[in-house]
């Protein structure tokens, strides 16, 4: 199961992933994401798992494929919270740190998940649209 749960930031996607994850499911995040992507010139990502147990060979697939068609667009992305209690998960985000360096990715324990949300939604300095939320009030 991968279901799309809200976000109060227009240019965060976030979902919540447990069980067995199937193509279609895997697709509608895909979606979500291309669509934050036209909307918004930087997005982020919040991603809760919960008791992931694997992904049909269909979601694997197109996974890894959408994985590499975003490999020359990675500077779109700015953070990566991942929300779970899952050590194995733990491991592997911070070996995605390591190889993907220009997204900021950082894991938190399920009781962080509010932390997690506020996280993804700070963006740096002069990258939000309303110039104001930068600081600037005008001449």
């Amino acid at each position: 199961m991968l279901d799309l749960i809200t976000h109060p930031a227009e240019h965060v996607v976030a979902m919540k992933a447990g069980g067995i994850v199937t193509g279609s499911e895997l697709q509608r995040a895909i979606d979500a994401i291309e669509a934050a992507k036209r909307n918004h010139p930087l997005i982020s990502l919040v991603v809760e798992i919960d008791n992931l147990r694997f992904m049909t060979l269909t979601a694997l697939l197109k996974d890894v494929g959408y994985g590499l068609t975003q490999l020359g667009d990675l500077d779109r992305y700015h953070r990566a919270a991942v929300v779970t209690d899952q050590a194995w998960i733990e491991l592997f985000a911070a070996l995605e740190e390591r190889l993907f360096k220009a997204v900021e990715i950082r894991t938190f324990a399920s009781h962080e998940h509010a932390a997690a949300m506020a996280w993804a939604a700070e963006l740096p300095p002069g990258a939000h649209e309303n110039p104001e939320e930068d600081g600037y009030h005008g001449a």
